[in-house]
């Protein structure tokens, strides 16, 4: 049994602490109002901005899991949690010795846009504040005196996320025109396996990026969507409508770093993850 502390139990942190108190560790989630955990993860209430709060952590932990995300969406909102709350946190750690710390970072450290590959070793030159700020926070908790694994997480969905599945059902989908633009995607219970595996094993490099098999451009999946659900294929939009985040994103990630460390995806690909989510209904918590 490991004892084990989620700053930031929300739609990813709470699954893991679920999967990890059933393999029989003792799971502390942290946060400012963590009332509503379920059982049987412990809740400890404590601010990351706030350091005072911070001074009582639970004892001789062996696993720290960072996946907080901001309340606020813009640069300051990422500089106090991810920054400042992060140096928060390895500074209350200072008088334990946890044996790792696994931060999630974004694939938003990468500013390739023109449908090219990137893996671990790809340039990151992020213009966007998200990007710029999540890689600080990586090279923080890299310079802490803590092992510490960064995974960069792809485009999250899952149960309670079907915002594309709502948009084919209710015939307010759109395809992007002109040329691919490719996104990529990891199920929510992939994120937290892939963290789940990553604190188990022994020697883990510092640095993965954790994204499905297969990158695909929205054109693909809302027509595989339109499909699934018997619905009329979403018109195109011009090229010249495109939304600034669809002409900034398309790249491709790379996962082969993930899989060469044992690491088998639950759902390799979003059709396996969008058909569980048809199949279990749009309306799960």
């Amino acid at each position: 049994m490991e004892r084990v502390l989620i700053a930031g139990c929300g739609f990813v942190g709470t699954k893991l602490g679920l999967e990890l108190a059933a393999d029989g560790d003792e799971v502390w989630g942290l946060s400012p109002s963590p009332a509503d955990l379920p059982a049987p993860l412990h809740p400890f209430a404590a601010d990351l901005t706030k350091p005072e709060t911070l001074r009582n952590l639970p004892a001789d932990l062996d696993l720290v899991f960072f996946t907080v995300a901001p309340e606020r969406h813009d640069d300051a909102g990422y500089v106090s949690v991810y920054v400042n709350g992060l140096r928060n946190l390895i500074d209350a750690l200072l008088a334990q010795r946890p044996r790792r710390i696994l931060f999630t970072s974004s694939t938003a450290v990468y500013e390739q846009n023109d449908g090219g590959w990137v893996d671990e070793t790809s340039p990151t030159q992020p213009r966007g504040f998200s990007g710029r700020r999540l890689l600080e926070a990586e090279h923080l908790l890299h310079a802490s005196p803590f092992e510490s694994v960064v995974v960069r997480l792809a485009g999250i969905y899952g149960p309670g996320r079907g915002r594309m599945v709502s948009s084919v059902r209710d015939g307010t989908a759109t395809c992007t025109g002109g040329p691919v633009v490719y996104t990529n995607r990891i199920h929510r219970d992939d994120c937290a396996g892939v963290l789940r595996h990553l604190a188990g094993i022994p020697d883990p490099l510092p640095l993965y990026l954790a994204a499905d098999n297969e990158p695909a451009d929205n054109r693909t999946v809302l027509r595989w969507l339109a499909e699934q659900l018997h619905k009329s294929e979403p018109p195109t939009r011009p090229a010249g409508e495109l939304r600034p985040w669809e002409r900034a994103s398309s790249k491709r990630c790379r996962n082969d770093r993930l899989i060469a460390s044992g690491y088998r995806l639950l759902f390799p690909t979003f059709r396996e993850g969008y058909g569980a989510i048809l199949r279990d209904g749009p309306t799960l918590p």
